[in-house]
């Protein structure tokens, strides 16, 4: 998927987040959204997500074939994953991963045993996700994201509440299921955007 973005600024009542960004996101490239804590990496992400709408500028979204997708259809295109969103606690993870199927089936090759596996949750497959540590919710996370038939992936500090084999198990994530795909990644950490091409510094858009 290409993303493109004209002059665009997002502010909150009168603090301006960014300002001026433009910049062109081409399929099958990967790009880093780096600065301090609070520099405002998540909401430029979520601002190309769709989730938060620019206060000045423009996003357009092109598919594969380069046909223009509207905004409102965007989210077909893309998968996040992200501290701040939540996953259906009350559900099993099998019975979750089956809920998201109905609107953003795996790669092909990947049903919903193969990526809790994947992860090493086999043995909580049918556990209630509230029992669930925090560094097992973010392999939930990382599943939904990463392994849905998308476009393109936003990762927002996709390596948080992770341990050592976590961090081992998201860069072979990223490393296997990356294919030709657009992925973006808002994080400070190394071990998170080591991976990508471009390098965005958000403090060059104050």
């Amino acid at each position: 998927m290409k993303i493109s973005l004209t002059n665009c600024g997002k502010r909150f009542n009168r603090e301006w987040i960014f300002r001026k960004f433009s910049y062109n996101f081409s399929s099958g490239q990967t790009y880093a959204i780096t600065g301090p804590n609070g520099s405002g990496k998540s909401t430029l992400l979520q601002v190309i997500a769709g989730a938060l709408v620019t206060s000045e500028g423009n996003i357009t979204y092109q598919n594969g074939n380069a046909a223009e997708v509207s905004p409102d259809d965007a989210f077909r295109y893309i998968s996040i994953a992200a501290p701040y969103l939540e996953v259906v606690e009350e559900m099993t993870l099998t019975e979750f991963l089956k809920f998201h199927q109905q609107f953003k089936p795996f790669l092909p090759g990947t049903d919903v045993d193969k990526a809790i596996a994947r992860v090493g949750l086999a043995s909580s497959a049918h556990k209630q996700i509230r029992y669930y540590s925090s560094g097992m919710k973010q392999r939930v996370k990382l599943i939904q994201a990463i392994l849905s038939d998308v476009s393109c992936v936003l990762l927002d500090e996709p390596c948080t509440n992770l341990d050592a084999e976590g961090i081992g198990m998201y860069q072979q994530l990223i490393a296997e299921y990356q294919g030709s795909r657009t992925i973006i990644v808002s994080s400070n950490d190394l071990q998170e955007y080591g991976f990508c091409e471009h390098n965005i510094r958000i403090m060059d858009y104050k």
